[in-house]
């Protein structure tokens, strides 16, 4: 959530955020409700003044004697305007309130502005793309022929996009969370967390998720709690309305956890097999940060998930999404796309995100500045590092043999028994 302050001092630059990024929100009825709520809280300050004025003068004039009957008459004619005004007040503040839910996070100065993908800016690659002198086969043939994936089997159990890992399929899939989570626990100084897989609407509310995503999570309306769509809803929440210690950050969390989304309005688009899914696997990074070294941390923290791909020698790319392709809480995200040789085309493997402080704001995470001694917000970051299902694609192409085996990359044989996936 953007500050008031903020949208008060710069209306153009929010409003320009809210075009950017797509966004519906009425900026000049925000500024009309603020002006209107400060005007109201002046006139109570005047009135509550002249209460405690008159208040002062019925005591003298009841201590001598005299008759304070117009004064009190007054006194009822105040309070009845300051309840009037509370009443008031409260109604600003609410319809106030719903309006700033719906304001955008304000897009960092180094974001490409845009409408689409078309306009991400491309930031680097590594590694080059497989060469065989065969045709690749693509990740749904290979499961289907290894029997190592059953989408089909997972349908019918759910619906479409519940994918069902089988036999060393199922064993590849742990290998890679293994392997990615001690990877970010030994080597990047992350503290593990197993967290909860269903989050309340305050939850959902803090890391931006409500209310402009409602449509594409999965609701339980008994219990009214939403399956995660990500770790991050989970994990950035643990320090809700927490004065975090500056001596303790950057705090750093990994977690791994299945994700749920619904994806309303996706049907048709890229749905077969892993690129389109309802529920799939990730790794997830979480930082909280000082502000004054938040884009260092959104580097390093894109570094982290970069070397998963590394050490799996899996090419990739990483691009700067443009201000129309950024979500409703970004200020900056780096996107790691995977090639898919069969596709034949980059798959999104993983989001790299600084929120700045926009979900600290909605959460109430703040620290206590050791230099200045106030408190401020923190900023937020995540990135997935990384989710498995657009991996799973490139791994298992890229690593095909003309004979339709998948050879297990070297950085996972310590979780693995074997070292090839082949015909049984």
């Amino acid at each position: 959530m953007l500050d008031l302050k903020v949208i008060r001092d710069n209306p153009d630059l929010v409003r320009q955020a809210v075009k950017h990024k797509k966004e519906s929100v009425d900026i000049d009825k925000i500024l009309a409700l603020d002006e209107k709520r400060r005007a109201i809280l002046v006139d109570v300050e005047t009135l509550k003044a002249r209460r405690n004025k008159v208040s002062k003068e019925i005591g003298q004039v009841l201590k001598s004697g005299g008759s304070a009957d117009v004064l009190k008459q007054e006194m009822k004619e105040v309070g009845d305007k300051i309840q009037n005004y509370d009443v008031e007040l409260k109604s600003v503040d609410e319809e106030l309130e719903k309006l700033l839910q719906w304001v955008p996070n304000i897009p960092h100065d180094s974001v490409p502005i845009g409408d689409n993908a078309e306009f991400n800016r491309f930031y680097h690659s590594w590694g080059d793309p497989p060469q065989a002198d065969f045709e690749f086969k693509d990740h749904l043939t290979l499961g289907q022929e290894l029997d190592i994936l059953d989408f089909p089997r997972g349908a019918k159990v759910t619906g479409a996009g519940f994918p069902v890992y089988k036999g060393q399929g199922a064993s590849l899939e742990r290998a890679l969370i293994n392997f990615m989570l001690d990877l970010h626990i030994r080597k990047h100084g992350y503290t593990e967390i197993i967290p909860p897989f269903l989050a309340n609407p305050e939850s959902m509310f803090g890391t931006g998720q409500l209310p402009k995503l409602e449509d594409d999570m999965y609701f339980i309306g008994k219990d009214n709690l939403y399956l995660i769509p990500t770790a991050e809803v989970s994990v950035t929440n643990l320090h809700r309305d927490e004065m975090l210690a500056h001596k303790n950050l950057p705090i750093k969390y990994v977690a791994y956890t299945p994700c749920f989304r619904r994806e309303a309005g996706s049907y048709g688009r890229d749905t077969r097999g892993f690129l389109r899914v309802h529920q799939f696997n990730k790794v997830e990074l979480v930082k909280f940060v000082p502000p004054d070294s938040s884009y260092d941390e959104l580097e390093a923290l894109l570094l982290d998930a970069e070397e998963v791909l590394q050490l799996l020698d899996i090419h990739y790319r990483v691009v700067t999404l443009c201000t129309g392709d950024l979500s409703f809480a970004s200020a900056k995200t780096y996107d790691i796309e995977t090639w898919s040789p069969a596709e034949e085309r980059w798959l999104e493997a993983s989001s790299v995100s600084n929120f700045e402080d926009f979900q600290a704001r909605r959460m109430k995470i703040r620290f206590k500045d050791q230099g200045k001694g106030k408190s401020q917000f923190v900023h937020t970051l995540n990135g997935s590092g990384l989710a498995t299902s657009r991996l799973m694609v490139s791994l298992m192409e890229t690593y095909q043999t003309d004979e339709g085996s998948i050879i297990i990359p070297e950085a996972l044989h310590p979780y693995l028994d074997f070292r090839v996936i082949t015909h049984k």
